[in-house]
């Protein structure tokens, strides 16, 4: 067996930084049940378990309750026993060039619904843990397992936090009790949704979604089950209070208006017949991170962004650069160092999802 590469090895890690950067395999421990259909997107073993998550090129650690790994959650390089948030520390030129890479990618596929949940803005973060960021996210969905699959975001009707608590509590006894109160929207495969810090949301049974977010794991689960799972009190408020953890829900987001704010249109920036590019999530949606996406046709596009995540989400192509060549799949993807930009080169029929970090 070689030996691996470690940041010790400095012409392999020089290499390293000036290439597309692939990485080994990292199935994430969540409290929800998944991962059947990482099967069909990333050839994976049949099966849904307690790992229902594969995280993109990621320098976070998960928040679980028992943890299977050193770093659980943090991307390890390929061929190598370098974390990725060690390689930009050790390297920060070449992989970031002065940029700061703030965004989580997922996949992630739900054999089950999720839990009722809510995300904290970077003001209450930076209060409450520390952190710079909040968990705004966009979902991607790439395949679901029945026409009834479906998304939940948005209160159906206004309320108040006590009736919000109240249903909370009914949860232990009555499981799905909490639905009653936000609104089911079925999902077809193409739909891009932007969940915004402060929303009441869930993500429903049977879809495969390709998720960009801001680079925490804060989340605020209020349901007292997570399938036959029982949901501990440290998992639904992350040590905080209970009030003030509820605190983060926007009781201003409901009905119609909710759903219309979540669901995004993509926008067309060019397409001929061999190429089509469309921003999924730019500026004008969010300032936390973007989201492009290239369907190729037997056409090429060169990669000019960097840092960024790339992940082939259907078809196959290549990779290539100058003395560089790489046979893509789907469900591969790499993240592109700073260093590497406009150097490499995607062809093929597939199609291609960059997500990009905040300054772009």
């Amino acid at each position: 067996m070689s030996k691996k590469i470690t940041l010790a090895d400095t012409a392999a890690v020089d290499k390293l930084v000036r290439e597309p950067l692939f990485f080994e395999r990292n199935r994430v421990f969540r409290n929800y049940i998944g991962g059947e259909g990482l099967r069909t997107l990333m050839n994976d073993p049949a099966g849904d378990n307690s790992f229902p998550e594969e995280w993109l090129a990621s320098k976070v650690k998960a928040i679980n309750p028992v943890y299977f790994g050193e770093r659980d959650g943090v991307s390890v390089a390929e061929g190598t026993d370098i974390f990725l948030d060690d390689l930009i520390a050790a390297r920060p030129e070449e992989m970031l060039g002065g940029i700061e890479y703030d965004c989580l990618v997922k996949y992630l596929d739900s054999a089950i619904r999720l839990p009722v949940q809510v995300h904290p803005t970077p003001e209450f973060s930076e209060k409450n843990f520390g952190s710079r960021y909040g968990k705004t996210e966009a979902w991607l969905v790439l395949a679901k397992r029945s026409e009834d699959a479906c998304l939940y975001f948005g209160f159906k009707d206004r309320i108040d936090l006590d009736t919000l608590k109240a249903y909370a509590d009914r949860s232990l006894e009555e499981r799905d009790v909490l639905t009653e109160l936000i609104n089911p929207v079925k999902v077809e495969v193409g739909d891009v949704y932007l969940i915004r810090a402060g929303l009441i949301h869930a993500i429903g049974a049977g879809c495969t979604i390709l998720e960009v977010q801001e680079p925490t794991d804060f989340t605020i689960q209020i349901e007292n089950w997570c399938g036959e799972s029982r949901v501990t009190e440290q998992e639904k408020y992350l040590g905080l209070p209970r009030d003030l953890a509820m605190s983060v829900f926007d009781f201003d987001k409901f009905g119609e208006s909710a759903v219309e704010q979540c669901k995004i249109a993509p926008k067309t920036i060019s397409c001929d017949e061999k190429v089509k590019v469309e921003e999924l999530i730019g500026k004008a949606d969010t300032p936390c991170f973007g989201e492009m996406r290239y369907t190729l046709s037997g056409g090429s596009v060169t990669l000019q962004s960097g840092p960024s995540v790339f992940a082939v989400v259907d078809g196959g192509g290549v990779l290539s650069g100058e003395g560089y060549s790489r046979t893509l799949k789907k469900g591969d993807y790499w993240f592109m160092p700073h260093a590497a930009r406009g150097k490499f080169a995607v062809s093929g029929a597939l199609t291609l999802i960059e997500c990009l970090p905040s300054k772009r």
